[in-house]
């Protein structure tokens, strides 16, 4: 069950578990800095105009061919 719950998936992209870990957390970083920004364009619709879009496009890049 641990081997389940916490190994496979990491091992399905090639990572341990400690690379998994760091992976994830920056991806959550990073997506925090996105809704940062969409959230100053819903005040300001001047500022950070494409700026959500494009972390999340790279963050796709980076996440879509893991694994293969």
């Amino acid at each position: 069950m641990i081997s389940k719950v916490f190994l496979d998936h990491p091992r399905s992209v090639n990572e341990t578990y400690f690379e998994h870990f760091l992976f994830a957390l920056k991806f959550s970083a990073v997506l925090g800095l996105a809704a940062f920004a969409a959230l100053i364009h819903a005040f300001i619709p001047a500022m950070c105009e494409k700026t959500a879009s494009r972390i999340v496009a790279q963050l796709y890049e980076r996440t879509h061919n893991r694994g293969k």
